[in-house]
């Protein structure tokens, strides 16, 4: 818990609020890739009241450091933190900021200020101090992870039933069958390898133990909601037998942390719901065995999370380290009070979950990892923050950035989408049922809009444990979101014709600061195009397995996607780890009106000493559904630019600076205007992912050259509007159709 001292001030220099940047190089940035950057800065309006501050640790690696908030023509209040964050236990009153931070140990050491605006804008999002916390869980009955208006099903109203009666029976077949079909399990079913097991044998051993528990897991939280809605004793049965199945595997052997941590925080997690769901009705012995059980198995994941006084506190870009977070959290509110352990978990955990579940976005929302991995973060979210919210009364899913991610799926994933979009598994059809459920629990027109027009039922494990209604029925009139949204920390621009219409153009673009790190691809400034539910321009390849050899030398490299690469596909380094977050992109500008977007991206980084200029430019024609892209393009060395294409239809050249895509009944006609030659040409690629077509073409200049410029017009529907480039005394102007866009 930070101590806090407040004095009268008011002398908070203007000049600090008003430029914002370090004028010197301060210890809290560090210019080592994957370390927190220091936040909130360069007076950017916050999201979030009271926001979460940020910066990384001292090279003394102090116990304590001392951070102290200014508030312009206000007072400075000083806090006393362990940690190398503090999240504020209270709102902030409206105002501009400036914060600074040294350790506890040094008083010239400050770093410099930053300053931060809080708005009518910033939704207040506040998290308890742990004491609090700690009171508010002990305060409610078990069970914890379910509101205390949870009836069964037998008192349910007539809209209920109407509203979650197919869930019950869905979940009541899944459950009856699987007491006859699933198998019981027991160290038996997992042999141990031996210290020489092979890799082949290890990866077999890893899908048999995630394949075969996630089936158990899942029946024994479904046995025992369904023993809490029907009090039938059959169901109580069954659950107490796979939770006393679950709790005699060997925590050290196959399901261990250190063998397969997704599926062993899984059974952690699951003894300690089952435990809760069935508090009375659970004898002690087996209540205690467990929850012990639970607990032994949380350890390794806190003893993982906990080095360095929390490791994700420094560095925070590890998706299965911000899960494990998640999942201790909860771990430690269902167990409080059971264990000494949980008190310390809880402490360690909770806040620090609630601070750091952006790492891969900034606080506006987003995932730049791609929307396929934001995806399968909706599943443990769904798990996870909805039982946190009702022990604890911390509902994650009003956090603003829960609203941003919710926008996020909206813009790139809309209803009707016929993938995902950039990064791994951006070939996958998007699991829309799963984003309807998440955004359901948002309370805005723009969530109507998107769970009424989308198809698919939620996980009947959850919603049946929702509160009733659901946050989005209390909104009275839906409405589509805006027709083209920036996300900023992540580099990615939506641009759609309409929102509101299933059959829409969209256009994505993306420059991102998170570069090819992780998940993501070499592909910054490059665009997709879709129309009607059909791909037109899209990202080429499949993942088979994580940074597989195909992957590494096709999926993932600059050459798949519809961006620019040089002598012969030459592009962004995808191989590496942490420095590939230098090698980044990011949006420079960004514009939005009935009838025009525009986006510019500044992909430069990303290259990585390959070319010395790499701006491109996208203007979408709304009303005309036509895109135009200008790539400028610059070398050290003469280089042979190319400006590639994909297609998941054959791309036909209608000329030699002229292409035509059919995807079914949706077709986009490409023209490049570039007067120096520049030329279409076919592509080879590895082979295509069973079942699906695609095809790869480029424009590709005459010759090698210090510079280089493309200027590509796109027809969505190929309608035949014309495009005429003129000269003009201050440079040119491009006329689509009815429209006229000035160039550089």
């Amino acid at each position: 818990m930070p101590t806090r001292i407040v004095s009268s001030s008011g002398l908070l220099l203007a000049s600090l609020l008003v430029t914002c940047l370090p004028s010197r190089a301060d210890w809290v940035m560090s210019a080592t890739p994957g370390i927190v950057r220091p936040a909130p800065d360069q007076l950017q309006t916050q999201p979030q009241n009271p926001p979460s501050i940020t910066w990384a640790r001292h090279r003394t690696y102090p116990a304590q450091y001392v951070v102290e908030i200014q508030r312009k023509g206000g007072t400075t209040t000083s806090y006393t933190v362990s940690r190398n964050f503090i999240l504020l236990a209270q709102p902030l009153e409206a105002g501009q900021y400036a914060w600074r931070v040294r350790p506890l140990s040094t008083v010239i050491d400050w770093s410099d200020w930053r300053g931060f605006i809080i708005d009518a804008t910033s939704k207040q999002f506040v998290v308890p101090e742990n004491g609090n916390i700690g009171t508010a869980i002990l305060a409610h009955p078990r069970p914890r992870q379910l509101a205390t208006s949870f009836q069964p099903a037998s008192t349910w109203s007539a809209a209920m039933r109407a509203d979650r009666g197919g869930a019950l029976a869905k979940l009541t077949t899944e459950v009856n069958t699987r007491m006859i079909s699933l198998a019981p399990v027991s160290n038996a079913t997992f042999p141990t390898l031996s210290a020489t097991a092979g890799a082949a044998a290890v990866s077999a051993q890893y899908a048999l133990v995630s394949n075969t528990m996630g089936g158990v897991i899942r029946q024994l939280e479904a046995a025992a909601l369904m023993y809490r809605l029907t009090l039938d004793k059959k169901y109580l049965q069954e659950a107490i037998a796979r939770g006393d199945q679950i709790a005699s595997l060997d925590p050290e052997g196959a399901t261990s942390f250190a063998s397969q941590d997704q599926v062993a925080r899984m059974m952690s997690l699951v003894l300690a719901k089952g435990a809760d769901l069935l508090w009375n009705e659970l004898d002690a012995p087996r209540r205690k065995a467990w929850m012990d059980m639970a607990v032994l198995r949380a350890r390794p994941i806190y003893n993982n999370l906990a080095v360095a006084n929390g490791r994700l506190d420094q560095t925070p870009l590890d998706s299965h380290g911000i899960e494990a977070l998640g999942y201790l959290s909860l771990i430690s509110v269902l167990a409080l009070g059971e264990s000494p352990e949980a008190k310390v978990w809880l402490d360690f955990a909770v806040r620090s979950y609630a601070h750091l579940i952006h790492v891969w976005s900034g606080a506006e929302g987003g995932y730049s990892n791609g929307t396929a991995y934001a995806q399968y973060t909706i599943d443990m979210q769904m798990q996870v923050w909805q039982p946190l919210a009702q022990a604890t009364g911390i509902n994650l899913f009003e956090k603003p950035w829960a609203a941003g991610f919710a926008s996020y799926f909206m813009q790139f994933t809309p209803p009707g989408t016929p993938s995902h979009v950039f990064g791994d598994v951006h070939e996958g059809v998007p699991d829309q049922a799963l984003m309807k459920a998440f955004i359901s629990r948002q309370k805005t027109p723009a969530a109507a809009w998107f769970v009424s027009n989308t198809v698919g039922e939620e996980n009947p494990i959850t919603l049946l444990q929702a509160p009733y209604p659901l946050p989005v029925a209390a909104v009275t009139t839906a409405a589509p979101p805006p027709n083209a949204m920036l996300f900023p920390s992540i580099g990615w621009v939506a641009m759609h014709s309409s929102m509101a219409d299933r059959a829409r153009t969209s256009v994505f673009f993306k420059s991102s600061p998170y570069g090819s790190y992780n998940h993501s691809h070499g592909d910054q400034n490059s665009i997709v195009i879709n129309s009607g539910g059909r791909k037109l321009l899209t990202e080429a390849g499949y993942q088979d397995y994580f940074a597989s050899p195909q992957a590494m030398s096709w999926y993932r490299t600059t050459k798949a996607h519809n961006a620019v690469t040089v002598d012969g596909g030459l592009g962004q380094p995808v191989a590496g780890t942490l420095e590939l977050l230098d090698r980044k992109g990011r949006i420079t500008a960004f514009r939005t009106s009935p009838t025009l977007d525009y986006a510019e991206g500044d992909a430069l980084p990303a290259y990585n000493g390959l070319l010395t200029t790499a701006l491109r430019k996208v203007w979408y024609l709304r009303g005309q559904d036509m895109v135009v892209v200008l790539d400028t393009l610059a070398s050290a060395t003469p280089r042979i630019f190319e400006w590639n294409l994909h297609a998941a239809a054959p791309i036909t050249f209608t000329a030699t600076n002229a292409a035509k895509i059919v995807n079914v009944d949706r077709s986009l006609c490409l023209q490049s205007l570039s007067t120096d030659g520049t030329a279409l040409a076919k592509r080879l690629s590895p082979p295509s992912k069973a079942g699906t077509i695609e095809d790869h073409a480029a424009f590709v200049k005459p010759t090698a050259a210090l510079k280089g410029e493309f200027l590509v017009v796109l027809d969505v529907g190929c309608k035949g509007i014309k495009s005429q480039l003129t000269q003009t005394a201050t440079g040119r102007q491009l006329t689509v159709g009815t429209q006229t866009i000035v160039l550089p």
